[in-house]
């Protein structure tokens, strides 16, 4: 029987009620068998303590974004069995979900050594149902809506009959392209499902499988033709050739596990291609990491699905997680986390020191498992925010004569890269070479969000500078700015201040840097502040709302749909206290997603300036990888129907009687 724990740590929510304001409350009892003094509660979020907030039964000594240390009450002694707790008021932002409270928490005693504490999913007085985790998905039904499981659904679906199953497939190639797909899905299939024995040879009972390259056919379009002997599949690409065999690897699964329910089809044919080019999903791995292995998987999923995008978020305040040669303390010191660190522990980390960052051989790696399975990787170095870590390992970024505070939305002070240094721009010139080595497909995604009101309010250099782009008004104006808090309950809106005119100024410049070396500039919304960026080398990720997508593409952007509301998979899957996820932007359920019309009200001409959708994984919440499950599946394979299928062959009845067929990450109960 294992040992009682020396500490008992808990945490409850108490949403408003009958006049009284909300309150968190944080419970430490000591079961150590002795008195404690002189210690420190430290604890990481999501949740934040408001700057403006009231705090009972404790001070605040440090305070970063969610990472929180509580010093007891000046001379508290407390005895063994005696319990401390702790009220706090006008968070910045009210709970909603079980793990929007403390997820990680250590005491630091008097002699500096740290306790970590076990932390419980906070309670709620509203709500006792038991909190949900890993991946909910509906049961296979007896008699479904349809003979054959495919998700995405294709455009043509003309099959008759059922011959017994093949033990499994056998593809044969008779060109290099071919064969390259058959070693795609080959691997593919052994990630996924490895003791399926999916593709094997005929000697094993193998269904010989006939890839023929066909001209004139779409980059990713494929044609299976069903017979007694074989099955052909043609295309005119390498990825329509894979895209093919997922399809038939799909329909051989449904018919092996629900033989009642789904068929292999002894006659006819399927004819498919997508609806839209740029199908994708956004990994955030700056606030939690993910190891390589975990990468790899999430590629595999992806490919399984047919999406075809990566976007790939390696820097935010939280971490800095891709080697750069030329700068090592990039990754020595953005990378990491935890007690006496640069970057303390954030986001249920503990006092450990935690986190990690992909080598270049990693990177080169993933990058060719990605290609290989018809995906693009993009990544993302977020600039000119959230550079809080970028920042702590290369402070010389900074205007030696900056003073004071400015905060980002997030809670981390004074975190974005100076536009008026020209040592700035070196770095990022020396880091753009190193990343275009590594990805060829010359997109690379620069962030452009969420720059605070008062960016660069205390820095001589960008005042003047400000000076000269906008008058000696605007530059006082912004100074104003200053130790002003702005912008903590919300996505910044800087539109027509200092902030955005510097802003523009330094992504008209690094975007000209990027088109140098022939890349196209991926941005957050945000981007379009200045209206500088050359929409010819660009795109933009709408994260706000359709609407607002809709009117950067009648400017002339080109879009990537991934309204918060709905695209956003850290959000939960409801507003129930018992969901696990985000709700800052809401909530959307997977039939909420599935029929979300990403371009509801949009001209044709608009509809020219879409490349595609793509669902967004933030990670706050993923520290628990059951939550991952949770908020990922079955959504991500509904933003994959929904980027694929035509939207009048949409049927959510269809898509629910074969999610449950679809991988899933983690596989948490």
């Amino acid at each position: 029987m294992p040992a009682r724990p020396a500490f008992l740590f808990e945490t409850e929510w108490v949403p408003a009620a009958d006049g009284t304001e909300s309150a968190y409350i944080l419970r430490m009892t000591n079961r150590s068998g002795r008195s404690l003094a002189g210690f420190s509660l430290t604890v990481s979020g999501p949740g934040r303590v408001d700057p403006s907030g009231e705090v009972e039964g404790a001070r605040i000594e440090i305070r970063l974004s969610n990472h929180t240390r509580f010093v007891p009450p000046e001379g508290m002694v407390l005895a063994d069995g005696d319990t401390w707790s702790i009220t706090v008021r006008k968070l910045s932002w009210q709970f909603r979900h079980w793990n929007d409270g403390a997820r990680g928490a250590y005491l630091t005693l008097a002699d500096g050594s740290t306790v970590a504490l076990s932390v419980r999913p906070t309670a709620s007085r509203s709500s006792n149902a038991p909190f949900r985790r890993g991946a909910e998905l509906w049961p296979v039904p007896a008699v479904p809506p349809v003979p054959v499981s495919v998700i995405p659904w294709p455009e043509e679906v003309a099959v008759g009959g059922r011959r017994p199953l093949p033990a499994g497939l056998t593809p044969k190639a008779a060109d290099a392209e071919g064969e390259a797909a058959i070693g795609a899905f080959s691997g593919l299939v052994e990630a996924l499902f490895p003791a399926d024995g999916l593709v094997r040879s005929e000697a094993e009972g193998g269904l010989p499988v006939l890839l023929h390259r066909a001209d004139g056919m779409g980059a990713e379009a494929y044609r299976i033709d069903f017979a007694a002997d074989a099955v052909s599949v043609r295309a005119s690409t390498r990825t329509g050739l894979l895209y093919g065999l997922v399809t038939l690897g799909q329909i051989w699964r449904g018919a092996r596990l629900h033989p009642a329910s789904y068929a292999f089809p002894a006659t006819g044919h399927i004819e498919d291609r997508p609806e839209m080019g740029w199908r994708g999903m956004h990994l955030d791995v700056a606030r939690q990491f993910y190891a390589t292995a975990e990468i790899r998987r999430l590629l595999a999923i992806l490919a399984w699905n047919k999406l075809n995008r990566f976007h790939w978020h390696l820097t935010d305040d939280e971490a800095w997680r891709i080697e750069i040669e030329a700068y090592p303390a990039l990754t020595e010191i953005g990378a990491w986390r935890g007690e006496g660190l640069p970057i303390p522990a954030l986001l249920g980390t503990g006092a450990e020191r935690s986190g990690g960052y992909y080598t270049k051989a990693a990177v080169r790696e993933i990058v060719a498992l990605a290609g290989e399975l018809g995906i693009e990787v993009v990544p993302e170095i977020d600039l000119p925010g959230h550079s809080f870590a970028l920042l702590a390992a290369l402070p010389e970024l900074r205007d030696p004569a900056e003073q004071g505070e400015y905060q980002s939305v997030q809670g981390f002070p004074n975190n974005c890269i100076n536009p008026a240094r020209e040592k700035t721009y070196e770095v990022l010139e020396t880091i753009f070479d190193e990343l275009v080595e590594l990805f060829p497909f010359r997109t690379i995604h620069v962030g452009a969000d969420e720059v605070p009101l008062g960016a660069w309010s205390g820095s001589p250099e960008a005042l003047a500078l400000l000076e000269r782009l906008a008058g000696r008004e605007a530059a006082q104006s912004h100074a104003r700015r200053l130790n002003v808090l702005t912008n903590t309950h919300g996505a910044d809106d800087i539109e027509g201040s200092g902030a955005a005119v510097l802003q523009a100024v330094f992504l008209e410049r690094v975007q000209k840097m990027l088109a140098a070396r022939g890349c196209i500039t991926g941005g957050w919304e945000e981007a379009a502040h200045g209206n500088v960026i050359d929409r010819e080398k660009s795109y933009l990720c709408g994260w706000r709302s359709v609407e607002v997508c809709a009117a950067l593409a009648r400017q002339g952007y080109e879009m990537v749909v991934c309204p918060g509301q709905v695209y956003y998979l850290d959000m939960a899957n409801s507003p129930d206290w018992a969901e696990p996820g985000a709700s800052w932007a809401g909530w959307a359920d997977c039939d909420k997603l599935y029929h979300f019309d990403p371009v509801e009200g949009w001209s044709e001409a608009e509809r020219r300036k879409l490349r595609g959708i793509q669902a967004c994984l933030w990670s706050e919440s993923a520290l628990d990888r059951a939550i991952v499950d949770r908020l990922v599946f079955p959504r991500l394979s509904a933003l994959a129907e929904s980027a694929w299928t035509r939207p009048g062959a949409k049927s959510f009845e269809r898509f629910k009687a074969i999610a449950a067929l679809m991988p899933v990450l983690y596989g948490y109960p």
